[in-house]
């Protein structure tokens, strides 16, 4: 006789198998997929599945535990100096903005001040898993905007952390927490900091490079370390995300972070599965329809006012419009972490189940269609850009006033890795440059071979206007995307500039397309590199057989 729990968790396991390869064909996050499951498997549906189910709760509470344990293992301090003001600054500005317009709608549409105040705070967060999978699979993780957009994502992940922390402080269930009461948690809190301070100084460091040598023994004790110090912070009133961050923070300066991290990634994405479908599961049919209008009109504006506020506050900061447009569109939903954050509430009995319906909606919706809006992006960011071009005038003004009018030997396009390895060879030669890049810090770092910099989007024709690519005998486009290449050579030719062209190509195709115009030389870096590998082991090889052959 098979265990009725086993039966469960299996059948909801299989289904999660068949929403995540259907989430797949349409192209879409499986997280939206597994809420759906939860829908189906649910008493609404077939049945096979409660909220109210301990095993369930169980798993959902250890998938939290430990997504929240690799936020905290994240958040190096070094990596935290490198985020930079502009994310700093887009991440709070978002937040604070996001936050007052969410206020303000949710009173509007009648929701009591504590409903008002988690759904506002609940709307201004945006999804890392799905962030970084997306850009990670388009390869912009390292482009400006992609940098931007993971540097805001930690800001938010900070934030979320103290808004859990605030809640688990300031209320409890039913009852207003005294002030005796929250002296002891708080107390409670820093008496764990402390012992957890003193543990990632002296004992962390040596315990795991002791266990590094065995990589199973590696992650049963970030496993162990997480549940551990979840279950005594909520022990001593806190809550057990607050101790599953602690716990990746205390790790986060260690040298295996890294690798402890990549193996529990994997067990992170089945176990956080239960607490979508623990959501799911908790979401009537009678519950969605009633907050099916609510969650649409929240949705608009989640997906039209995320993307116009850091387009807002990155020009006003001195970034492109196109670059914060791009941001702006990558960051169009709501966060796993504003699940929780519901979740949290409700279970505090600070929020209904109507708010957890309509924020679960939410997530579904600007998920789905966030996705669309980071794979689409380059044609979303064409069709807008009449729309966004009065924000791109006081930029082409700059680049017209700063661009230097004495001939150059080449215009560098790019100032990456592969374009300031160009940058330093060309100067070896005697080469006088000018480089062109949207990274203040990449043009900073070329900056001191002695070149002249200029700030601006090479992917902008009206931007390849300003250039001073008439006295220029040579212009080299160091940009991986094949977009931004095809826009510098098309641009070129419609001025008429009769010098040489040089473009990046990462695959055969684009290669081809490129050589098919005149005066064009192309690069291509993993050829090169690829070349030089064989070039190199066949000397070796060669050198072994002569020796081989003189024995």
């Amino acid at each position: 006789m098979v265990d009725a729990s086993f039966f469960q968790i299996g059948a909801v396991l299989g289904l999660a198998l068949l929403g995540g390869l259907l989430a797949k064909l349409l192209r879409q996050p499986v997280i939206v997929s597994y809420i759906i499951v939860g829908v189906v498997g649910g008493p609404a549906v077939l049945g096979l599945v409660s909220a109210e189910e301990d095993e369930i709760k169980l798993l959902a509470k250890l998938g939290i535990a430990i997504l929240l344990f690799l936020v905290g293992l994240k958040l190096d301090i070094h990596l935290i100096r490198q985020i930079g003001p502009v994310a700093l600054v887009t991440g709070l500005g978002q937040v604070i903005l996001t936050a007052a317009i969410g206020f303000g709608v949710a009173l509007l549409l009648g929701w009591d001040l504590t409903s008002a105040v988690y759904i506002a705070v609940a709307l201004t967060f945006s999804s890392t898993i799905i962030v970084v999978k997306l850009l990670g699979d388009r390869r912009e993780l390292d482009q400006l905007h992609g940098r931007i957009a993971v540097g805001v994502l930690i800001v938010q992940d900070i934030l979320v952390v103290i808004a859990m922390l605030a809640i688990v402080t300031v209320g409890q269930p039913g009852e207003q927490a005294l002030a005796s009461d929250i002296a002891l948690t708080l107390g409670g809190g820093v008496v764990l900091l402390g012992v957890v301070a003193l543990l990632a100084r002296f004992v962390l460091p040596r315990l795991l490079e002791w266990m590094a040598k065995n990589q199973e023994l590696t992650l049963v004790f970030g496993v162990s370390w997480a549940v551990a110090l979840a279950a005594i912070s909520a022990w001593l009133g806190l809550s057990m995300e607050i101790g599953a961050f602690v716990a990746g923070v205390a790790l986060a300066s260690t040298p295996y972070r890294e690798s402890l991290g990549a193996r529990m990634v994997s067990l992170r994405d089945i176990m956080i599965l239960f607490f979508f479908i623990e959501l799911g599961s908790s979401l009537t049919l009678e519950g969605a329809l009633s907050q099916l209008v609510p969650a649409l009109l929240v949705t608009v504006i989640i997906l039209v006012g995320k993307p116009a506020i850091v387009l807002l506050v990155m020009t006003l900061q001195g970034y492109r419009a196109t670059v914060a447009l791009r941001t702006g569109l990558t960051l169009a939903q709501i966060s796993e972490f504003s699940l929780i954050l519901i979740a949290l509430g409700f279970s505090l009995s600070q929020v209904g189940e109507d708010v957890v319906s309509l924020i679960t909606l939410v997530a579904i919706f600007t998920i789905t269609m966030s996705t669309y809006f980071i794979s689409y992006q380059d044609k979303l960011v064409t069709l807008l850009h009449p729309l966004i071009q009065p924000l791109e005038s006081r930029f082409t003004k700059g680049a017209e006033e700063d661009a230097q009018r004495h001939p150059y030997d080449a215009i560098v396009i790019g100032a990456g890795r592969l374009g300031s390895d160009i940058v330093r060879g060309l100067r070896g030669e005697g080469a006088e440059l000018l480089v062109v890049d949207l990274d203040p810090r990449a043009l900073k770092g070329v900056s001191s071979y002695g070149v002249d910099t200029l700030y601006g989007d090479a992917g902008d024709p009206d931007f390849i206007k300003v250039l001073p690519v008439h006295e220029t005998k040579t212009v080299v486009c160091a940009a991986p995307d094949r977009s931004t290449n095809l826009v510098v050579l098309e641009s070129l030719q419609r001025l008429g500039y009769g010098g040489n062209i040089c473009l990046t190509a990462l695959d055969r195709q684009t290669a081809t397309t490129f050589e098919s115009y005149e005066r064009v030389t192309v690069v291509r870096p993993f050829q090169m590199a690829a070349t030089s590998i064989v070039s190199g082991l066949k000397d070796r090889l060669d050198a072994s057989r002569t020796s081989t052959e003189n024995l």
